[in-house]
């Protein structure tokens, strides 16, 4: 069969995978704070976001679920644009948000969700899980696909 997604699932790779890494680049305080399109600018304004979506658990615990789904992200983020384990990334990608999804939307309302593209890339994450070959990727470079 051919492989017709060569591009597109490359593209949906990258776009997922810088997504993630933005946001965590942002909550990290590593973009300008107070700049357009900067949302937290720090740890601490991340984990008050945060604390939104969790109003049922204490600030530490608040602070471990921040630190959890932040070293996802990043995981998920740098497995995405490399293509390695593509598949349960986007697999994982698309639990991690669908998880994010449910939680803004009940302490939010849809409005957030919709806002943060929550729900565009929990469904672009399970069309990438899809895909039956990842060019140009990790993956196919150790089976050999897509040549």
């Amino acid at each position: 069969m051919k492989n017709s997604f060569k591009i597109p699932q490359l593209l949906l790779r990258i776009a997922l995978g810088m997504g993630f890494l933005a946001t965590v680049s942002d909550r990290l305080g590593l973009l300008p704070s107070g700049t357009r399109n900067v949302e937290w600018g720090n740890w601490g304004s991340f984990i008050n976001y945060t604390a939104t979506l969790m109003p049922f658990l204490d600030r530490p615990a608040v602070n471990v679920m921040g630190g959890i789904a932040t070293l996802l992200e990043t995981t998920i983020g740098l497995l995405l644009i490399t293509g390695f384990k593509t598949r349960q990334a986007a697999i994982a990608s698309c639990g991690l948000t669908f998880v994010f999804a449910l939680a803004m939307t009940v302490f939010l309302g849809i409005k957030a969700p919709l806002n943060f593209a929550v729900f565009s890339t929990c469904t672009g994450s399970l069309l990438l899980a899809t895909i039956a070959v990842y060019d140009w990727s990790i993956d196919s470079f150790f089976t050999g696909a897509g040549k």
